[in-house]
């Protein structure tokens, strides 16, 4: 179903591309040997390249080109093996050298491709126009004193990988699961943290509203969004606010915004610029960039296994629901965790107890999977004493929570507490027939044809035992007596 927004003069289809700034994990950055460590005291990771000192060249980093060849190809994208870098000409405080060196005609990055899944199951492939590497600026401090800004450029010069899509994006759930896929690829990768809180992953939002069938209208940018939250409800905002211009009779203009959460409002930034504004060069300082087709072959191969394969793997390995495996790939270290519980073991139980209990006393603590107090051998040996008949699934659950408290071993927490299964049949044929014994009119009613009332006898069987019988056993020896 196609997602529109009501307006006076009926329904507008939203069309949103995303610009993601995707900060490179490397040691140090893109043109110097400065530390690209995020922290650290203002002004303390600079380079006389970073602060534009005269006479300074920059060097290119070998490594941040690997990461941005290595996020390509998990984009599915081409590799382009000559690629160039300019300089894009522009004014701001903390950009001490008076332009971004950047890569415009010639990105290392051509097209590819991102899939996403929408709640109700639906599947979508997003393309990527391009990804290009280009240079962070520093950061402008406002608010440390009441009369002058502040600069600190720690961040200044560290590699980002600007990762555009196409216009392909039509409502704020698609994107919010676009930037979720995107941010699992590159932490897979290991070329990006994906911390937006960090800014190491922001997002530039490109918004244009039309009516079904109109070719595209007049867009804005929304700059540096960086929270999936925050993108999806700037997407409707702005979307509503361009509809209210168009019914109006008024023109949307080409501008660069800022989306104000507090207020529920986007506010004007500037008027956007082209590219003649910026007026790109070739950077005389660098070569064009000419990598060996036989690099990129070995940094294909030295890639881990990416979320779908991963996803499929699990449905036809473990033969688990796609949701499921959907859920244990959204990160390497629950994939990881999850195989180690799965493997030699019932894989759906595994994934039941992963995806359920553990995720849920994760979530109530405020961990992790990487600070589990669970390790995935620990719950590993619960579930064996589940499948050798030790312990049942109603002792496992309280197992579970003495392991949650004390860290102590599911082995030794059955021991202490005597909670071994009883598969006694003699205890258990003496525990049914007391029960029949107590409760004679119900076996008489049950007898006459009220079998609802079979749960009731189970239930009151496992009570007399304490929760440790043997449910198959219990239900086998009922059946017999009654």
């Amino acid at each position: 179903m196609t997602y529109t927004i009501e307006g006076r003069t009926g329904a507008w289809e939203i069309v949103v591309g995303l610009e993601v700034h995707a900060q490179v994990i490397s040691h140090s950055k893109l043109f110097s040997g400065a530390s690209a460590s995020y922290g650290g005291e203002p002004n303390t990771h600079v380079s006389l390249v970073d602060a534009g000192f005269p006479g300074m060249l920059p060097v290119l980093n070998q490594e941040c080109v690997a990461q941005a060849i290595r996020t390509g190809l998990g984009l599915r994208a081409r590799i382009n093996l000559e690629s160039r870098f300019d300089r894009k000409n522009y004014f701001y405080a903390d950009l001490p050298t008076g332009y971004q060196i950047s890569q415009f005609t010639h990105p290392i990055v051509g097209e590819g491709t991102v899939e996403i899944e929408l709640a109700d199951g639906t599947v979508r492939h997003i393309g990527i126009t391009r990804l290009h590497m280009e240079q962070d600026a520093g950061k402008s401090m406002h608010d440390q004193d009441p009369s002058r800004s502040f600069i600190d450029l720690n961040r200044a010069g560290v590699a980002l990988m600007e990762i555009v899509s196409e216009p392909d994006i039509r409502c704020p759930e698609e994107a919010g699961a676009y930037l979720r896929k995107l941010r699992q690829i590159l932490r897979y990768l290991g070329t990006c943290d994906g911390n937006m809180e960090e800014g190491s992953m922001r997002a530039d939002v490109n918004v244009s509203v039309r009516k079904a069938g109109e070719p595209f209208r007049t867009r804005c940018e929304i700059k540096n969004v960086n929270s999936i939250r925050y993108v999806m409800h700037a997407i409707e905002v702005e979307a509503t606010r361009q509809i209210e211009v168009w019914e109006d009779g008024g023109e949307v203009d080409q501008e660069t915004r800022l989306f104000d959460p507090s207020r529920n409002e986007t506010r004007s930034l500037r008027s956007k610029e082209d590219a003649h504004d910026y007026r790109y060069f070739p950077d005389p300082d660098l070569l064009p960039l000419v990598v060996e087709q036989e690099w990129v072959d070995e940094l294909e191969r030295a890639l881990p296994e990416l979320p779908d394969d991963k996803r499929d793997r699990f449905i036809k390995q473990y033969g688990i629901p796609r949701y499921d495996a959907s859920v244990l790939v959204a990160e390497q270290a629950i994939a990881d965790y999850y195989e180690e519980v799965a493997k030699g073991r019932d894989a759906r139980l595994a994934a039941n107890w992963v995806t359920g209990d553990l995720f849920g006393a994760l979530n109530r603590t405020g961990r992790t999977i990487t600070d589990s107090p669970i390790s995935a051998a620990a719950l590993g040996g619960m579930l064996d004493l589940v499948s050798d008949k030790t312990i049942n699934g109603k002792i496992a659950k309280e197992v579970f929570e003495d392991m949650l408290e004390t860290g102590d071993s599911a082995t030794d927490i059955v021991e202490r507490k005597g909670l071994k299964q009883v598969t006694d049949t003699g205890a258990i044929d003496a525990a049914v027939a007391d029960v029949m014994a107590r409760n004679a009119d119900k076996v008489e009613e049950y007898r006459g044809g009220k079998d609802r009332l079979f749960g009731f006898f189970v239930g009151q069987v496992m009570k007399a035992m304490a929760g440790k019988a043997n449910p198959a056993m219990v239900n086998e020896a009922l059946k017999k007596v009654l």
